[in-house]
């Protein structure tokens, strides 16, 4: 659209289905390719992503012709197909429902990539879990824990 300047960050976090530890480390490149592709089809800029066996975060800058809903439901739904497809894991792989969107200025974006880059090391510490609840609380988001992904404990 002409006239319409936009600078828009998101950061999104997403879980497997379960929060299961599905996502190998033979084949999350691949994924993240496939999923890199999936947002430059859509005209959207992916700038980092990384996660680890039960969960990724994808730094995408948005464009606003983009609803971000239907880009998540876009990613979802392909990767699933496409990591079925593939058979990178035995019975069949989902997402779980539901996703988190956190926004970033300009000036953060070293900072998140830097934390997306660094998930395996993150979470060798801290589970996706206290992760997940300190982005909800950092970011003042109002919640209640029946809607929260289905946690194995």
């Amino acid at each position: 659209m002409a006239n319409t300047f936009s600078q828009i960050y998101i950061q999104l976090v997403f879980a497997v289905k379960g929060r299961e530890s599905l996502i190998s480390k033979s084949w999350k490149d691949e994924l993240y390719k496939y999923i890199t592709g999936i947002c430059t089809n859509n005209n959207q800029k992916l700038i980092a992503i990384n996660g680890v066996a039960d969960h990724i975060h994808i730094l995408i800058g948005l464009k606003p012709s983009m609803a971000l809903s239907e880009l998540v439901k876009d990613i979802k739904s392909n990767s699933s197909r496409f990591i079925n497809e593939k058979k990178f894991v035995k019975g069949k792989f989902s997402w779980q429902e539901g996703y988190g969107a956190f926004s970033c200025s300009h000036s953060q974006l070293d900072a998140v990539v830097k934390y997306i880059d660094n998930q395996e090391n993150h979470h060798a510490t801290k589970s996706f879990k206290e992760e997940y609840l300190i982005f909800l609380k950092n970011f003042q988001i109002e919640y209640d824990e029946k809607y929260l992904f289905e946690w194995i404990e």
